[in-house]
């Protein structure tokens, strides 16, 4: 799956691709959730790898084994090198937040909406936990801002989603 934007400012990611191989099958909603996340990230984001220089840059995302691997390259390919991070710290509040949105996507069908709200702020919740999370691991290899790494924080999800 890729993404391209046109990203003219110098800290932004302008292509995004997630490893096919890595992604875990998806049903039409989470395909969808995972198209919207790259159309977003790709209109808006700050991303600055530390000591990189300028970008615009790519960015691949694959899980091998247990880690996540953020190949970041310059626009046009010329490789700046890869961070891997442990997903333990991710497990989980990837759990928790997959069952808030099976909550969630039940809560809409047949739910009041005071209740459907506080299942989505819960959920909305964990998700900014787990951006910020993914902020923290990065904070000496790449600057993001929070809408970045929520965005970057549901593709990773994506790995995971079934």
């Amino acid at each position: 799956m890729t993404g391209e934007g046109d990203n003219t400012a110098a800290m932004k990611i302008a292509r995004i691709e997630l490893d096919e191989r890595s992604l875990a099958r998806a049903t039409a909603d989470i395909e969808h959730e995972r198209k919207v996340a790259i159309y977003d990230l790709l209109e808006e984001n700050f991303f600055e790898p530390i000591g990189a220089g300028e970008g615009p840059f790519e960015l691949y995302l694959s899980n091998v084994e247990t880690r996540l691997v953020f190949d970041v390259r310059k626009q046009g390919g010329a490789a700046l090198g890869q961070i891997h991070l442990s997903m333990t710290p991710f497990r989980k509040i990837i759990k928790d937040y997959f069952l808030l949105c099976e909550s969630y996507y039940d809560a809409i069908r047949s739910a009041a909406p005071a209740q459907i709200e506080t299942i989505d702020m819960a959920r909305r919740s964990l998700h900014n936990e787990g951006s910020e999370i993914l902020r923290e691991r990065l904070n000496d290899k790449i600057n993001l801002d929070l809408n970045t790494a929520r965005r970057l924080f549901t593709l990773i999800c994506s790995f995971h989603m079934r």
